[in-house]
């Protein structure tokens, strides 16, 4: 899928013919590429693991959302102090320097930002005892996920 700045670059330049003649009919960063009455967001992600936090954070910047990234509990909750707009948090479970630091920092980011969404992951099992820490609201992906199951989880996440 071609990003809406990407397709409206081709179009300036002669390489693309518009399929509709005003940028509104196209639609704009906050209708998204197709015309879709979707806001786009400010998604926190915290992953220790760089290869996977990199592609979560380009497909998530392909689908027209704003990212800041953290490798730790730490990292985030820097983020999650300032006055940065977040509107969601995607958090691995298992952290290197905290095990649990998934729950652990959800927990914490809820206190600071009450209407915070967050969306939990893992290549772990999660039983119903873990579950029983989840953030109230919050969803989970199970690792190894596709693009389109990150894509939907995002979506769901982020419905009103």
């Amino acid at each position: 899928m071609l990003r809406c700045e990407y397709a409206f670059a081709l179009i300036a330049f002669g390489r693309a013919r518009p399929a509709v003649t005003r940028r509104e009919e196209f639609g704009s960063r906050e209708s998204g590429c197709h015309g879709r009455n979707s806001p786009m967001a400010v998604i926190l992600i915290v992953e220790d693991d760089g290869f996977l936090r990199d592609d979560a954070e380009t497909m998530i910047k392909d689908w027209g959302h704003d990212i800041l990234s953290a490798g730790d509990v730490d990292e985030a909750l820097l983020l999650l102090r300032s006055p940065q707009q977040i509107d969601a948090l995607f958090t691995d479970v298992y952290l290197k320097k905290a095990v649990l630091g998934g729950f652990e920092l959800a927990d914490q980011a809820i206190k600071l930002r009450l209407n915070l969404r967050v969306l939990y992951t893992t290549g772990n099992t999660i039983n119903d005892k873990m579950k029983t820490l989840f953030v109230e609201g919050a969803h989970f992906l199970q690792k190894p996920y596709t693009r389109f199951q990150l894509q939907s989880s995002v979506e769901v996440l982020l419905a009103p």
